[in-house]
């Protein structure tokens, strides 16, 4: 995630190797070819007539037709699929080391996608401009309408083979993306009346009162947003990422560092070595789930294992880059709300 009114944007901290946003080294390349096909009823044939949508740039995309070669990043595609809508190729986290389906591919058989880049600032342009995409569709992290994971130096050239729609998840609840992907998907022909759909979405409701409730009766609950890498660990502040704007709205009492200590990101998150990773006391503490990420049964360093959430075993996944479909969304809150509900006060 970067921002216009710092020189250290989440894009350069990736291209330098440093954690994103909360992450670390990105995982390694995935090719394979393909496609997929949604879960909620394969969207309707493609309406007849032209199909336009305006972005969170401000970009109207007009084609002559609904587009049915669509690119998409990763988490975007994956919560397409979510509402029945095919997405044939991708780009951004698919496959990990193993093979198997990254986090951020949701319910996506990766193995029926053709991939243009599976890690940061990988894109093959040639086997881009063979697919014939009529649209490219990804997020965007920062209030420039930059792209995510569309490298910049090829930017320019990806551009010119066809027109991208942004949706934003900078600096707004998560909400507010939801809503424009669901806008997005029945834009290109979804079924948003479909029974999975439309229950997703009662979920996602009802996961969010169940939240409210649980922060309400709780407030004393401490809750961390943290990332680990091997050698530093990371405390998400609560502004600029969705997911986290979004729970604190619903009241959920979270860690926020100092904006001087988030300064060096660009207001993202604090950097601390594992010897003060236990600056900051909580109740309970959100893992970043990425596979960028080093994941908390893989800390071995002993200051972490002897922080009260760890030792209480009040330590949850966090989905940093949210799969934008209510279906994906729901059980996040559903989580956040048992730990709130269950936990011991140990911070």
């Amino acid at each position: 995630m970067s921002h216009t009114r710092t020189t250290l944007t989440r894009r350069g901290l990736l291209a330098a190797g440093v954690a994103l946003g909360l992450g670390v080294a990105l995982a390694a390349c995935g090719d394979d070819k393909g496609k997929s096909g949604g879960t909620a009823g394969q969207a309707k044939p493609a309406k007849s007539g032209a199909w336009s949508y305006k972005d969170d740039r401000g970009t109207t995309v007009k084609l002559d037709s609904v587009p049915t070669k669509i690119v998409a990043f990763t988490g975007i595609a994956a919560a397409l699929h979510d509402y029945g809508v095919k997405v044939d190729g991708v780009f951004g986290p698919t496959t990990t080391k193993d093979g198997k389906a990254d986090v951020q591919a949701g319910d996506l058989d990766v193995k029926k996608l053709t991939v243009f880049g599976n890690v940061w600032d990988q894109f093959n342009i040639e086997k881009y401009a063979a697919f014939g995409p009529q649209v490219l569709i990804s997020t965007t992290f920062d209030d420039k309408g930059t792209l995510w994971y569309v490298p910049q130096a090829s930017a320019a050239k990806i551009a010119q083979l066809a027109p991208s729609v942004a949706i934003s998840v900078f600096d707004r609840p998560l909400s507010q993306p939801l809503q424009r992907v669901w806008e997005l998907a029945e834009s290109l022909g979804a079924d948003m009346k479909a029974a999975e759909v439309t229950a997703a979405k009662k979920r996602f409701e009802a996961a969010s009162e169940r939240l409210r409730k649980a922060a309400k009766s709780r407030p004393e609950i401490k809750v961390m947003a943290g990332s680990a890498a091997p050698t530093v660990f990371y405390v998400s502040g609560t502004n600029l990422s969705a997911d986290l704007e979004y729970f604190k709205s619903l009241g959920v009492n979270f860690v926020e560092p100092s904006e001087s200590a988030k300064k060096a990101t660009g207001g993202w998150f604090e950097t601390l070595s594992w010897e003060n990773v236990d600056k900051y006391k909580a109740d309970i503490i959100m893992m970043d789930d990425r596979s960028s990420a080093l994941q908390p049964a893989d800390i071995t360093k002993a200051t972490w294992k002897k922080l009260p959430a760890v030792k209480a075993g009040q330590v949850i996944p966090r989905s940093a880059e949210p799969i934008l479909s209510y279906a994906k969304c729901a059980p996040l809150l559903e989580n956040l709300a048992k730990a709130i509900e269950t936990a011991k006060k140990v911070g």
